[in-house]
């Protein structure tokens, strides 16, 4: 029997009154995102040989999501949804074609300021906001100095991080991710059309004169020259910390990033032990995405080379940030929400041949994919005495669901004027109803749409249709190994007509695709599937796409720089820098 819903809502407002009995406030907010994590590189989910003990106390004192589900499996995307709640094509945050993440710190696209973030709901409420880390939701729209995809312009207070994702290139001695721009050529239209042309000229059909030769090595001779520059500046014009709107290391040493960032945002909540005024903290690790780094005092400590001692002090830095709440006596009322952006990177290889991407557990596939290895993402959520200990629920839920539930729990009004995808999180969570408001979710790769879930009501199943898939190189992988990562446009993936059906709630793995012969629902799942695509077609909108070719491509005039061109923007005046240096000579 389901609750009476005004049942429902008393309930939740009495638990959330006990709660704030004491301090007579509304409650805090501190969410932590890593990049690029695995669901299997967690023991809470299962990992037997990498030690997370921070994160799974985390996990044991609170609530752990199992099928908690990234809205992209990308960054900037899932990103963008996870701030806004809407899947990210509704903001222009999906891209049409290959490139679906901004690569440069001088591309124009970026999260609309149009757009409502959770950090902008709540500061009108009162909160002050802070984001601490990687953002990759871009920068600046016609100048330099405009700011308008910057944190502060989409309702953060208060910024310290980078502008753009950790890359090879930001960590000396990694190589370069512009390597792999060789996936981006049209090598076979280029081929075909030189042979056509040595075979035109041959047959007398045209001439091709030396001087049209020449000038063609001499156009190949300055392309391979500015790809040379664009390698060589590259670190320098985008690996760079920000602290509000000021540059103060470019380019950034990131060994100690990591302690740095842990640093700000301890001193951040710092400032609330005795301030009335709430508090929102997103802090969003650069780690683990590559190029790969830790510190000093976790270098070699793991069973799994670099990766895993990244993954270790992720988990330290997260034990800094709780035992920071409790020693502030801020832990009892301050809900803590940790996650992964989307899943791992599985074709991560350094250049000394090192595989440096994570684990999806029992999960196929891994990021840009929409295998559940790259959608399934961990969901964990803490607070004493509002939510309870040790719970486990295997529910459809997204990252899209943190939005309503912040904007309810801190007296915000659900915008009305826009379409919100997620759902508030609290009913579920504290056992008010048991199963999720997510009927159907609809998995998108770039603005394409991939594939839908299905949790039909009064039915355990949970169906899954793919209307492609991406080809995997070695055919018998889970992976893209040669583009680096999977592309979602052809002649990189396969259509499936009828679609790819799964039931994850008997096959997890993605292992064994159902056919009429082994379900006898199998057409009409699709057709109820089918109709569902429908209606979301006509909820999207037309908007602006700020991931096309012509926003993220460099742009000169956009280019952040802290001294000047001529030396190549070069700077370091961090106060976070010379108080790690200090702490290291002492120890």
């Amino acid at each position: 029997m389901k609750p009476i819903p005004w049942i429902r809502c008393t309930l939740g407002l009495l638990l959330l009154c006990t709660a704030d009995a004491d301090s007579g406030r509304k409650p805090n907010f501190v969410f932590m995102m890593v990049d690029d994590l695995g669901i299997g590189d967690l023991g809470c989910y299962g990992n037997t040989t990498l030690r997370t003990p921070n994160i799974d106390r985390l996990a044991l004192e609170g609530v752990k999501l199992t099928q908690h589900i990234a809205a992209a499996p990308l960054c900037t995307p899932s990103r963008a949804a996870f701030l806004t709640g809407r899947y990210p094509i509704r903001s222009g945050m999906a891209a049409h074609g290959r490139m679906g993440v901004f690569l440069f710190s001088a591309s124009s696209g970026g999260l609309p300021e149009e757009e409502i973030t959770f950090a902008k709901a709540v500061k009108e409420q009162g909160y002050s906001t802070a984001v601490i880390g990687k953002w990759h939701l871009g920068l600046n729209c016609e100048d330099s100095a405009d700011h308008c995809h910057h944190p502060n312009s989409l309702g953060f207070d208060y910024f310290y991080g980078t502008i753009m994702t950790h890359l090879r290139d930001c960590q000396p001695g990694h190589g370069s991710v512009l390597y792999f721009v060789h996936a981006y050529i049209p090598y076979k239209a280029l081929s075909i059309g030189l042979v056509s042309l040595a075979l035109l000229h041959i047959r007398g059909m045209i001439t091709v004169t030396r001087r049209v030769v020449f000038g063609f090595l001499v156009l190949v001779g300055v392309v391979v020259s500015l790809f040379g520059v664009l390698v060589y500046t590259f670190p320098n014009l985008n690996c760079f910390v920000m602290r509000g709107a000021e540059i103060v290391e470019q380019p950034y040493t990131s060994e100690n990033l990591t302690q740095r960032m842990t640093s700000e945002a301890i001193e951040f909540l710092e400032r609330y032990v005795n301030s009335e005024r709430p508090f929102l903290l997103f802090f969003s690790f650069l780690q683990v995405h590559t190029g790969l780094f830790a510190s000093r005092l976790f270098r070699g400590r793991s069973q799994h080379g670099l990766y895993g001692d990244a993954v270790m002090e992720v988990d330290w830095s997260v034990g800094q940030i709780m035992h920071t709440l409790e020693r502030l006596n801020l832990k009892e009322n301050t809900l803590v929400y940790m996650t992964s952006d989307q899943g791992p990177h599985l074709e991560e290889i350094s250049i000394h041949g090192e595989m440096h991407g994570g684990y999806s557990g029992i999960y196929k596939a891994g990021k840009s994919t929409n295998w559940e290895g790259g959608i399934r993402i961990p969901g964990i959520l803490h607070w004493p005495g509002v939510l309870p200990a040790g719970k486990v629920i295997d529910e459809p839920t997204s990252n899209m669901d943190i939005f309503p539930t912040v904007l309810n729990l801190a007296g915000a009004s659900i915008p009305r004027d826009r379409v919100i995808d997620g759902h508030d999180l609290l009913p579920l969570l504290q056992g008010q109803v048991e199963r999720s408001e997510h009927e159907f979710m609809f998995h998108y790769c770039n603005a394409q749409l991939n594939a839908i879930r299905w949790h039909p009501p009064n039915s355990n199943a949970i169906w899954k249709a793919f209307f492609f898939t991406p080809d995997f190189y070695p055919e018998n992988s889970s992976a893209c190994f040669h583009t680096h990562i999977c592309f979602c446009i052809k002649p990189y993936v396969t259509f499936h007509d009828p679609p790819l059906l799964y039931d994850l709630s008997k096959d997890r793995s993605e292992s064994t695709p159902l056919s009429p012969d082994t379900e006898p629902q199998f057409y009409s799942v699709l057709e109820v599937i089918r109709a569902a695509v429908s209606r979301h077609a006509q909820s999207l909108k037309p908007v602006p796409v700020q991931v096309s070719p012509l926003q993220i491509v460099w742009k000169p005039w956009l280019q952040p720089c802290c001294s000047s061109l001529s030396q190549l923007c070069t700077c370091e005046r961090d106060h976070q820098i010379e108080k790690l240096r200090n702490k290291l000579k002492k120890e």
